[in-house]
């Protein structure tokens, strides 16, 4: 019976050796979970039990569990490293066989398509034009085409009109753009026509009396009015310098790019927030929202794993959200390979959702996530399993020697 237990417990020590020699191995493999053996005694049972003095017949390894603690994160600055802060792992597809890893080493394969180093796809959620995620589980892939243009339909135009500035009478001296005693105050933004050409739009702003005011607009120095004629807004405030009108966005339907852009254009111009007060002349919003032809430049990952496009146009265009996947028991998951595992009876289905949200961590980009080895306690546990193999070791040649000694005896 002690060659029987002294043989448990060589092959208990041979396999907790392994154990912690694959840990070692995998020290520095991105996304690498540390395993465990565990152990239990063995015990030779009847129908009727065992007694109170019963000795034991070994032992056997009971399990091989898998640690998911977090791995430190390590800072790459490469925009497709990507890393799970917290629960969840990355779900990836190969060729319809499901996969889950902690590796967010990620690149494009030539079709555009976000891939791990094995060529696995990784998988996310669609996201419809306003960013809101809609549809299930699919690949994401990167579309290399230019992004089209833009044409200019809204700007936002919100100013302080210094209230102590003079009238200037409209009669007596007609505004000319190129005459600064014409006007009090005058700005620029650049706006688009729908072949992304860009054009100069130029506010100018005329006090015609104490709460009123005139705007006139021109875009690349011409009057946009109809027949080329000047386009002129009336701008009132109340006596507190608030706006009084006017309160809605004030439409222009008369531009004509050219260049075979669509003409004439139109776009409005919204005036609210703007003020009179007695203070300089100040711009606080000017924008629009128009853009020209946009090349993909390069990708962005949020905290919520909503994965970006930008392009030269100083655009960016949300492409999809990545999908993380979660288990009641991550333990019984089976691994696979290459730092990835797969579901299992014993895991429980996925729990899939967006970084975030419920149990789920959130991913981090610029970041993989580092094996959660810990090599001072890898090396003191293989230095017990040495010794542990050595001990039963030495119970193999003690029963050898009783046993010769029986053989012995004359």
């Amino acid at each position: 019976m002690s060659f029987n237990s002294a043989l448990s417990g060589l092959r208990a020590a041979s396999s907790d050796l392994s154990v912690v020699g694959n840990n070692v191995a995998n020290a520095s493999t991105v996304g690498f979970k540390s395993s465990r053996a565990e152990f239990a005694d063995v015990y030779a049972n009847s129908q009727i039990g065992s007694g109170s003095n019963a000795i034991g017949s070994g032992v056997v390894v009971s399990d091989v569990a898998q640690q998911f603690t977090q791995g430190s994160v390590n800072f790459t600055g490469n925009a497709l490293d990507l890393a799970v802060n917290g629960n969840g792992f990355f779900i990836f597809d190969n060729v319809g066989e499901v996969g889950y890893s902690r590796s967010g080493a990620l690149g494009q394969d030539k079709n555009g398509f976000i891939v791990n180093d094995l060529g696995h796809k990784l998988q996310g959620f669609t996201v419809n034009a306003a960013g809101d995620v809609s549809g299930s589980l699919s690949d994401i892939q990167i579309a290399t085409a230019n992004q089209a243009p833009q044409s200019s339909t809204a700007v936002v135009s919100q100013v302080n009109l210094d209230a102590t500035e003079v009238s200037i009478n409209e009669v007596a001296i007609p505004f000319n753009s190129s005459d600064q005693s014409t006007y009090h105050a005058a700005t620029s933004l650049a706006v688009y026509d729908s072949l992304g050409n860009s054009h100069v739009l130029t506010e100018y702003f005329i006090k015609r009396g104490q709460n009123d005011w005139d705007m006139v607009v021109q875009i690349d120095g011409a009057d946009i009015g109809a027949a080329g004629a000047v386009e002129k807004i009336d701008i009132a405030f109340n006596t507190d310098g608030s706006l009084q009108s006017p309160l809605l966005p004030v439409n222009l339907s008369n531009w004509a790019p050219g260049t075979g852009a669509i003409t004439p254009s139109s776009f409005s111009v919204d005036f609210r927030g703007t003020t009179q007060f007695g203070s300089p002349f100040s711009v606080n919003d000017l924008s629009q929202d128009g853009f020209s032809t946009g090349r993909l430049v390069g990708l962005d990952v949020a905290d919520g794993g909503s994965l970006f496009a930008r392009y030269t146009n100083g655009q960016s265009t949300i492409l999809a959200v990545i999908g993380l996947a979660n288990f009641n028991n991550p333990q019984g998951l089976s691994q696979s390979g290459g730092t990835a595992w797969r579901e299992t009876f014993d895991s429980g289905p996925a729990i899939v959702g967006t970084p975030g949200t419920s149990s789920l961590g959130v991913v981090q980009s610029g970041a993989l996530e580092d094996s959660n080895v810990e090599i001072s306690e890898e090396l003191v546990r293989l230095i017990i399993a040495q010794r542990n193999y050595q001990a039963n070791a030495k119970t193999i040649e003690a029963e050898n020697a009783v046993t010769q000694a029986i053989l012995n005896l004359r």
